[in-house]
């Protein structure tokens, strides 16, 4: 099997794997699935990667099918570099090789150049034509014309909350920070039309290439508010060379009036994910992004407290 024959046939690579007819080296992966790289006959690889049997929970319907439809949607853009989908079937998804390399400051803002041509390609509404994942959560894609921060609260904030205080990683006063934030999101502005959005852009789904390029993996790619990406590569330690990544991004995409202070809201839905999935462990996270984002409302005093949540460690 070569890279041209499984582009005509890539329903063949299931079966190729399991009669072993395909060199395969384990990849480090996430908690739900299980990653190779497999080198094909004429040389060339690529990156497979299928459920984890040890995952907690069945595979969800339309799992890797979302997942590869947002990666040809992000890659139409032709703007960030974006693996190939190479095959996508209901068990397995397979896409491009991309050779690890460093971080690079040139290469940090070229991608900051590019994302913000990504974000300008747009979207048609809110949300997106396909079933949407956070990790092994649903996000409601549901198309909406926005507002976004009504959208925001509604779609990325809300859910998960809920799943957060039925699964005792949050408590009442945590659950009261939430809400005093969706009371108030409107008030913090920067409602803009819906940009084309990677969407988990958490400093570990950026890929360093050896090609001097930033790659975008494991997308949950919809129309949304661009700088929920941005506010996104600050969180878990923050992206190598952010502050290059943000000034090129600013010079090809000015943001608007204000964005520093909308950071913490942006990054309350990824943190509100970490605590439906992984539990307690993100409710300091949680409470100390509700805060920051309330301060910067005017809805508390101000305590000297830092903003940006950006010390929180990766799932």
């Amino acid at each position: 099997m070569d890279l041209a024959y499984l582009r005509a046939h890539p329903e063949h690579l299931p079966t190729f794997r399991t009669h072993q007819r395909i060199r395969e080296t384990p990849v480090a992966g996430g908690s739900s699935c299980t990653a190779a790289r497999l080198t094909l006959d004429d040389g060339h690889s690529i990156f497979a990667k299928t459920w984890a049997e040890s995952a907690t929970g069945d595979q969800p319907g339309h799992f890797f099918a979302s997942e590869a439809a947002g990666l040809r949607w992000l890659q139409e853009a032709d703007a960030v570099a974006v693996p190939e989908v190479i095959v996508a079937l209901p068990n397995l998804l397979a896409l491009e090789w991309v050779e690890p390399g460093e971080p690079d400051p040139g290469a940090a803002e070229r991608f900051g150049r590019d994302l913000a041509t990504l974000h300008r390609a747009g979207a048609p509404a809110f949300g997106a034509d396909w079933p949407g994942f956070i990790g092994t959560l649903p996000a409601d894609n549901t198309r909406d014309e926005g507002p976004w921060s009504r959208w925001f609260v509604e779609r990325r904030l809300l859910p998960y909350l809920r799943m957060s205080v039925d699964n005792g990683a949050l408590g009442p006063a945590e659950r009261k920070l939430v809400e005093q934030v969706t009371d108030r999101a409107a008030a913090l502005g920067g409602d803009e039309p819906p940009a084309r959005l990677h969407g988990d852009l958490w400093p570990g789904n950026l890929l360093w290439g050896r090609d001097d390029r930033a790659w975008l993996v494991d997308p949950a790619a919809h129309g949304g508010h661009r700088e929920t990406d941005l506010a996104q590569l600050a969180l878990f330690g923050g992206a190598p060379h952010l502050d290059r990544i943000r000034a090129a991004y600013d010079e090809a995409w000015p943001l608007a009036d204000g964005w520093p202070e909308r950071i913490p809201l942006h990054q309350l839905h990824l943190l509100l994910v970490h605590t439906a999935l992984f539990g307690a462990t993100y409710r300091e996270a949680v409470a100390h992004t509700a805060r920051s984002a309330l301060l910067a409302s005017g809805a508390l005093p101000s305590t000297g407290e830092r903003r940006p949540t950006d010390r929180w460690r990766p799932r």
